[in-house]
């Protein structure tokens, strides 16, 4: 019974790293692209959260999910066009501050539009309850959130890898001077891979509302998270930052499991060992900042 039980909290604990890969995919694509640091990308998340609550009141769940990512998409692209681009090839610590700032007037945004009092989230009825799988028994919801982050994850990759605008972005990464030299504008690019990565954050807030405490400062707590996934991952790797969010996910489950107390340390120490062994991540490449 009891390793029932511990195969149940790495089912949980990949749902929880798929949770951090809706986030820390997007925050490493753009920082390996553009050499920004968005400490503004947990606002996003929150955004994501807030949207979804508020268009479900009138649609539906499902409409909220689906429409919440597409707002903050579209409010992405202000967010690059306006901001981000005037930091490309500045120092980074100025996009960080500039970006940490955006991040405190978001949550403050929220504050005042819809209070300071955590909100409830519900899910839809027909995933409430438990399946269950011989001896085991999982969440209806949470193997949902675990489906859909699948879709995204290969949906992403394929983009990024089987089509011509993946090939200019991989290109940009690496080699940003050589696409410039081809022609190659990779402003619109940018402007692209922000819009992914900040609606994916907000998907990730749509999806974890229902399991989790909607309130101001959400986006906040999950920033450390994210920045821990990428960088065990390491910059500029797509499975990189998937092996090291799933890895960080089944890490402290596995802990909580055994020691509810040591949960949120085990990803540090994770962290730390990691970077002993390998100070560039899992699987980091190197890359040259966009110009």
């Amino acid at each position: 019974m009891q390793i029932v039980f511990l195969l149940e909290q790495v089912v949980n604990g990949l749902v929880l790293g798929g949770y951090y890969l809706l986030l820390a995919l997007g925050l490493s694509l753009i920082f390996s692209v553009g050499g920004v640091v968005n400490l503004a990308h947990g606002a996003f998340y929150a955004l994501g959260a807030y949207l979804s609550l508020a268009v479900g009141r009138h649609l539906g769940f499902g409409a909220g999910v689906v429409i919440s990512p597409l707002l903050v998409g579209l409010l992405g692209i202000a967010f690059e066009r306006f901001l981000l681009r005037r930091f490309y090839s500045a120092d980074p610590i100025l996009s960080l501050l500039v970006t940490f700032g955006l991040a405190m007037v978001a949550e403050q945004a929220i504050r005042l539009i819809w209070g300071a009092a955590p909100l409830p989230s519900t899910m839809p009825p027909e995933f409430k309850g438990s399946v269950m799988a011989g001896e085991f028994m999982f969440s209806r919801y949470r193997l949902l959130m675990l489906a859909i982050v699948f879709v995204v994850m290969i949906g992403l990759w394929l983009l990024l890898h089987k089509t011509a605008f993946g090939r200019v972005v991989r290109a940009g990464v690496q080699k940003p001077d050589m696409v410039a030299v081809l022609g190659i504008r990779l402003q619109p690019y940018m402007t692209a891979v922000v819009v992914l990565g900040v609606a994916s954050a907000a998907l990730g807030g749509a999806l974890f509302g229902p399991i989790t405490i909607v309130h101001p400062a959400m986006g906040t707590e999950i920033m450390t998270v994210a920045f821990v996934v990428v960088v065990i991952g390491g910059l500029g790797s797509f499975w990189g930052v998937v092996l090291a969010a799933l890895l960080v996910g089944v890490v402290r489950g596995i802990t909580i499991h055994f020691e509810p107390a040591a949960g949120e340390a085990s990803m540090y120490v994770l962290m730390f060992l990691v970077l002993m062994l390998r100070p560039r991540g899992l699987l980091g490449e190197r890359i040259e900042r966009f110009e």
